[in-house]
Order: structure tokens, then C-alpha cells, then sequence
């Protein structure tokens, strides 16, 4: 043992003297540095994900850019928030006679598409093909004037609009509840046996429409009516293309802020 301590007395100072723990510093500074690099790193699946979105973000940013979206039709107002899955358009008209009529307008997002037939031929079929596909928007149409409100429920394509309900929300002399409105708008239908008549040669009075039951089919004289009455208040074939358009758009420009967003939180 002394002869061991002898051989190594050389080494003896520097091991005992102040400079020694220098080697423990070592071990926290290089376990800081592995870590920032450890962070800084991404896995192949991150950087993979990363191109993907890069390259679709181009595409609709670059080939199919959005554009800004308008804020009214016609007389109507467009009122509309991102992200909501629906858009709402106003408008007040001076309708026939006294009162002023409000008209609002909410229409979904696409919610539906048209199938060709079972029994299509192939000719149908391919240009059905190349056309795209028939996308569809319901429409609820509410005319308010004083204390009487309708209703229409209508399907929008790209090129028609087509009423498929009609509802009285309030009649004048109902009672304030929803059961007394359409228990008086029943009554008038059930024991008026000249309400047709009247409907068709009094279009332009508000209240004529009122005299439509929401429980059966309308026929078609009626169905006339209806759209010659929407018609009046640019609710038309005009109305569906540019709702069409703008969910396009918005559905674009929403796609796009989602993806910018999903980018940014992979690359943290």
C-alpha cells in the first residue's frame, strides 16, 4: 500500500487541489444540449404530416384561391361569422298596403347532394360525371309584418329554388301561444270554402298566404302563389346560385384558415 501511495505521489496534488470538481460541471451542460437538440427534433411522421399540409395549403391558397366575401345581395344583407355552419341574409321591404315587411333568410351549409335514378343511361351517368355533383341548401324563409309571420322551408340547387313546406308561425286575431295560431290558421282552411280563390286573386295581401295549411301537400295553383309571392321579395333562382356560390367560398376560406392552423400546431 505504501509503496502504491509512493508510485502515485506525483498525482496526488491535483487530485486534492481546488480545480478537481471541474469534471462534474460537465454532466449538466450536456445534458441541457441534448435535450434542446432532443426538442428541436421531429419525427418522421411531424415532417411528413408538415409537406402534406404545405403542399395542400398551396394548392387552394395559390390554385383555387378564396376571395372576399360579399356582404349583400340584392336588398338583402348577408350577416355571417367563420365557423358557423350556417349563413343568415336580412332585408325590410314596404309590402302592399300598410306595414313593413322583415324578411330573414338562414341557409345551411351543403347538406345533401342529388342521385341520379337507378335506371339512369350511361350518357346520364357521364355527364354527371363531368359536371360535378348537384349540391344541395335548405332554406328557412321567414316574412315578418306586424304580429303575422310565415314560414317556407325550400331546397336551393345551383340553379332552382323549390318551396317544399309553408308555415304560419302567428295569424292576426290568434291567440299569443304557437296552439291558438295554428288552431286559427286550421280553422280558416278547414271552414273558408272560398280560400283559394282568395289567395290567388289577393296575392299581394300578406294575410292570403296565412290561409295555407302546413299539414297536407299544396297544389299547384298554391305552389304558384307561394313562389310568385317569394319571387316578390328576391327570393328566387337568383338567390340559390349566389347562396351556392358563397358557401363554396366560405367553405374555402374556412378549409384554408383550419389547415394554417393544424400547420402551426404540428410545427410547435
Amino acid at each position: 500500500m505504501a509503496r502504491a501511495l509512493l508510485r502515485h505521489r506525483g498525482a496526488l496534488p491535483s487530485l486534492l487541489s481546488p480545480a478537481a470538481p471541474t469534471a462534474p460541471r460537465l454532466v449538466p451542460s450536456f445534458s441541457s444540449a441534448a435535450a434542446s437538440s432532443l426538442a428541436s427534433l421531429r419525427s418522421p411522421l411531424d415532417e411528413r404530416l408538415l409537406r402534406l399540409l404545405s403542399s395542400e395549403i398551396s394548392y387552394v391558397a395559390d390554385r383555387r384561391p378564396p376571395h372576399q366575401p360579399p356582404t349583400g345581395f340584392k336588398s338583402f344583407a348577408v350577416e355571417d361569422r367563420p365557423g358557423e355552419q350556417w349563413v343568415r341574409l336580412r332585408a325590410a321591404r314596404r309590402g302592399a298596403g300598410a306595414g313593413e315587411e322583415a324578411i330573414k333568410i338562414d341557409a345551411t351549409l351543403f347538406d345533401g347532394v342529388a342521385e341520379l335514378p337507378p335506371d339512369a343511361s350511361l350518357f346520364n351517368r357521364v355527364e354527371a360525371l363531368e359536371q360535378g355533383p348537384r349540391l344541395h341548401l335548405s332554406l328557412i324563409v321567414e316574412v315578418a309584418r306586424a304580429d303575422r309571420v310565415l314560414g317556407f322551408i325550400c331546397s336551393a340547387w345551383p340553379d332552382q329554388l323549390a318551396v317544399r313546406h309553408v308555415l304560419t308561425l302567428r295569424g292576426t286575431g290568434a291567440a299569443t301561444d304557437d296552439r291558438g295560431a295554428r288552431d286559427f290558421t286550421y280553422g280558416l282552411v278547414l271552414f273558408s270554402p272560398f280560400w283559394l280563390c282568395t289567395l290567388v286573386s289577393v296575392l299581394s295581401e300578406f294575410f292570403s298566404l296565412s290561409l295555407i295549411s302546413s299539414r297536407r301537400k299544396l297544389e299547384p295553383a298554391e305552389r304558384e302563389a307561394v313562389k310568385k309571392f317569394l319571387q316578390e321579395r328576391e327570393v328566387d333562382a337568383e338567390l340559390a346560385e349566389f347562396l351556392h356560390d358563397y358557401v363554396a367560398n366560405k367553405e374555402k376560406m374556412e378549409m384554408l384558415q383550419w389547415l394554417k392552423t393544424v400547420e402551426s400546431f404540428v410545427e410547435k
